[in-house]
Parts: C-alpha cells; structure tokens; sequence
C-alpha cells in the first residue's frame, strides 16, 4: 500500500510527493520538461536526500537523444525507410518541434530537468535507472492504435502544429507548468482520440511504476512528468507486474 508522508509538504512544494511503500521511501518530482523551476527542484532533491537510486522517465534512446542533442536531420533516412520507421520519425520531429517552440519561450531545452536528474546522480556516484518504455515501442503502439482515417486526421494535425508559428500564450506556458508537454499535445492534436492517450499516458504510467519499484535500493528519487505523476501513484499501490509483457510489445 502507498503511503503520502507528511514531509512532502513541510519541506517540499507540492511537485514533489513524499511517499511510503513498505519500507521504502520514493520521493516522486513531477516536472514539466521545459521549466528551469523544473531543473532546481530536482537538483534541490537530488542533492539534499542522496538516495540510492535516481529513476527517471527516459529509455534508452531518449537519454542518448537528449545527452548527445541528437537530432532527426542527423538521422539516416535511407535506413528509416528500409526499416520501416517514417511514422516514427514523423512524430518525434513533431513533438520536439513542439517542445522546441515551448523552450525558445521559456529559455529552457525540452528535457533538461530529465538529464539534470541523470548527471547530478552521477556527480554524488548514485544509480540511474532508466524507467520509461522504449520509445519506438511506444510510438509504434500509438500508430498501430489509430484506424486509417484518425491516421489521416493526426497526420493533418500534427503537421500544421509543426510549421504553426503562432506564440504560446502565457496562460498555455502556465498550465505547461502543471502539466506534462506530451499530455498536453495530445490534447491539442485531439480530445477524440482516447486510444492515443491509453499508449502513451496510461500504458507507460504502469510501466514507470512497475520500473520504479524494480528499482533497488529502499529510498529512492524518481523524475517523471507532471502528467504521470497520478498514474504513477494509483500504480505504484497496485501489483501490475502481470501486464509488463503485454504493454511491452507491437500488436
């Protein structure tokens, strides 16, 4: 059973949940990925709890992308067409154009507090574990999802919102800040489309929780966005082992 301790609201402002699981100890930070708030706050806990280990809400892929900025114009797309893999492209240029935009604004690189929580582990030598599914599992799940018609529908969208130049506002940079940015451009691609958000909001919600408590160590710090972080606690009290393998794999 999860248990919220008091601690998260005497020493820490409300992104961040002190938790209790057993005899463990999870101190979950919902961030949003382009607020420097986003990047002190992890920093603060990383550095103040020391625990022993830091989980974070990449894989693999994603954490190269964001250590090494690479980008989808350094992209083989030979070798993308070979494989198969130009829906898969299509939404990753989307959505880091997308978060590209909301950075510029807001001063901050889309995933920053994510690498920040990465090397400050590194820097007081404490574990990393990289909790997020694949991505490309994913992305392939989501396009699998849709019928060919809501196919044709998000591709429309998603394109005019990659070459759409109108400023954010500052009510939307706002909400931003409570929310998750990959939540949030599902919700503007489309509030009818409720199999999208299944993939890739509640699917990895299990799958985040499930990698957390695999995690070793009894006091640990995890790194999410701030749009999984209710999923994350429903999860996080529940034994949903049992759907790993099948939220794992291309239907």
């Amino acid at each position: 059973m999860i248990e919220t301790t008091a601690e998260s609201a005497s020493t820490y402002p409300p992104d961040v949940h002190c938790l209790k699981l057993g005899n463990r100890e999870i101190f979950l930070i919902g961030t949003a990925h382009i607020s420097k708030e986003s990047v002190d706050l992890v920093r603060q806990v990383i550095a103040k709890e020391r625990p022993d280990c830091v989980c974070v809400e990449l894989d693999e892929k994603r954490y190269e992308a964001l250590a090494k900025r690479k980008t989808w114009e350094l992209l083989d797309l030979r070798e993308i067409i070979r494989k198969k893999q130009l829906s898969t492209l299509l939404i990753n240029m989307i959505l880091a154009s997308y978060q590209k935009r909301l950075g510029d604004q807001m001063g901050v690189k889309p995933g920053t507090e994510l690498l920040e929580a990465v090397q400050e582990a590194e820097k007081y030598g404490i574990p990393v574990a990289l909790c997020d599914r694949d991505v490309r599992v994913t992305l392939r799940r989501a396009w699998q999802s849709t019928s060919f018609w809501r196919k044709n529908y998000l591709l429309a969208s998603i394109l005019t919102s990659m070459f759409e130049e109108t400023e954010i506002t500052e009510e939307k940079l706002r909400e931003l800040k409570e929310s998750d940015v990959l939540s949030e451009l599902l919700s503007e691609l489309g509030q009818a489309m409720p199999e999208l958000k299944q993939v890739l909001i509640d699917e990895r919600d299990t799958f985040l929780a499930e990698k957390i408590k695999g995690a070793e160590g009894k006091r640990l710090v995890a790194v999410v966005g701030a749009g999984h972080v209710a999923g994350i606690k429903t999860a996080l009290g529940e034994d949903r082992s049992g759907q790993m393998e099948g939220i794992n794999i291309i239907p």
